[in-house]
């Protein structure tokens, strides 16, 4: 995995985490929260905790792909970029950065009320 696909990916757990963390169960969003928070290693969070790093990995593991069933169930992220790109198109077309196409403001309205 490429620096950039890391950051990618810490970025998404920490964007699913922020929606859905009350979701996890006390030790995953603890060890989710030191490990992609605070940037812990494995093996800082097994030493604090007094338990394996075999052991922190699987529940890192479980509440990684918990968070990723819970957005494929619910969508929240998804909806919500959805939004904000249609929010910053919006922005685009009032600041004049671009110039609207007949009934493109319109579309973006509708978009947005069908989103969820």
């Amino acid at each position: 995995m490429t620096s950039e696909e890391a950051l990618s990916k810490t970025n998404r757990i920490n964007m699913l985490f922020d929606i859905y963390g009350p979701l996890l169960t006390g030790k995953q969003s603890t060890f989710l929260g030191l490990y992609f928070h605070d940037d812990y290693s494995l093996g800082e969070i097994a030493e604090e905790y007094e338990i394996s790093r075999q052991a922190v990995y699987e529940h890192i593991k479980r509440a990684e792909q918990a968070l990723e069933d819970y957005e494929a169930k619910l969508g929240l992220l998804r909806k919500h970029e959805e939004r904000r790109q249609v929010a910053e198109r919006i922005e685009a077309l009032f600041a004049g950065e671009t110039s609207a196409l007949p009934g493109e403001l319109k579309e973006l309205v509708r978009k947005l009320y069908n989103i969820d």
